[in-house]
């Protein structure tokens, strides 16, 4: 298989992290501590961190409902489930174009590039959970705090990631709102600068800002602002089960504060899985409480495993059902049509 420069670039990230976070590591009290872990606390840790996927189909029904109503649950779980399972094997975060492009294949009245929006919209409801509850998390006096992360102080790493979501939103939100006003901008744009792309970009931001109607409605915003928060409370409370299970003694707030440490570092290239970045997130968040690197170590590579396995057998055990291949998933376009394959 021919790597891109984006896949040798995420090789070598994830390959420099796992070293980073496993170099020097007295393997001997990682052994020790998974031989005393509690292994129903690791299977309540698995139960956990799958739980959250069909919270996340939910909310993504939420999303969609202003464009396609009363969509049933038992696509969009599945469409998610396989999403997760392509992201855990295949590289480039094809996951997103998995998931929409199952959603389509189940519900032709959802068109790919407004499933597309609409994970657009998950991802940013995402960020904005992960920000508030790790700021919850640092306002916990039991917070050991640190003075920087990789040469970055904390106040001037948390303005950059909010100036960056809060102009997200602001965008998507003219989209949404302001949907032919945006897109006349746009179109004024394309006809002076690339007019052989107006046509098809006009095409495609008409069914974006569908995907984006839920910011419309303040009741609905709340609706799946709420249900981002439960997903990640439940995601961090799968952490703290962990660090419990391996005898890590720290408050749920803790999890909170390793669970947006880590968001952030598996946002970069990575291989499929997330593997090294995921575990040099969690050795700098534990590292903010005192946790040791042995300590770190055993319970990111325990986690990892327990996280990944589960949601990676139901997504593969959905795509053979829907008769979906990864070589469809591979030569999906822009307009969720694979290559070769009659719109």
């Amino acid at each position: 298989m021919k790597l891109s420069w984006r896949g040798v670039l995420g090789l070598g990230l994830s390959a420099g992290g796992l070293w980073w976070a496993l170099h020097g590591v007295p393997w001997h009290d990682v052994v020790a501590r998974w031989r005393d872990a509690n292994p129903w606390l690791v299977l309540a840790t698995a139960a956990a961190a799958t739980a959250i996927f069909p919270v996340r189909a939910i909310r993504w029904r939420v999303i969609l409902d202003p464009v396609a109503p009363d969509l049933p649950f038992g696509p969009l779980w599945r469409s998610v489930a396989i999403g997760m399972m392509v992201n855990n094997v295949l590289p480039a975060r094809a996951g997103e174009l998995a998931r929409a492009y199952a959603l389509t294949r189940e519900r032709p009245e959802v068109s790919f590039t407004t499933s597309l929006a609409s994970l657009v919209v998950d991802r940013m409801f995402d960020g904005a959970a992960v920000l508030l509850l790790m700021a919850v998390a640092m306002l916990d006096p039991r917070f050991l705090g640190v003075h920087e992360i990789a040469g970055w102080s904390l106040q001037s790493a948390a303005v950059v990631v909010i100036g960056l979501t809060l102009f997200g939103f602001v965008a998507l939100y003219l989209l949404a709102g302001y949907p032919r006003q945006t897109i006349a901008l746009y179109e004024a744009f394309a006809r002076r600068v690339a007019p052989a792309i107006e046509a098809r970009g006009t095409a495609i931001l008409t069914s974006f800002a569908g995907g984006l109607s839920v910011l419309r409605s303040p009741g609905r915003f709340a609706a799946v602002l709420f249900w981002a928060v439960l997903h990640w409370m439940i995601n961090a409370f799968a952490f703290w089960l962990a660090f419990r299970a391996l005898g890590i003694e720290t408050p749920y707030t803790a999890a909170l504060f390793v669970q947006g440490i880590i968001v952030a570092f598996v946002s970069i290239p990575s291989t499929p899985g997330f593997a090294g970045v995921f575990e040099a997130g969690g050795k700098v968040g534990l590292a903010a409480y005192g946790i040791s690197a042995a300590a770190s170590a055993a319970w990111a590579l325990t986690f990892h495993v327990v996280s990944y396995i589960p949601i990676t057998l139901i997504g593969a055990w959905y795509l053979t059902r829907a008769g979906i291949t990864y070589g469809e998933i591979r030569s999906i376009d822009g307009q969720g049509v694979p290559d070769g394959a009659a719109p």
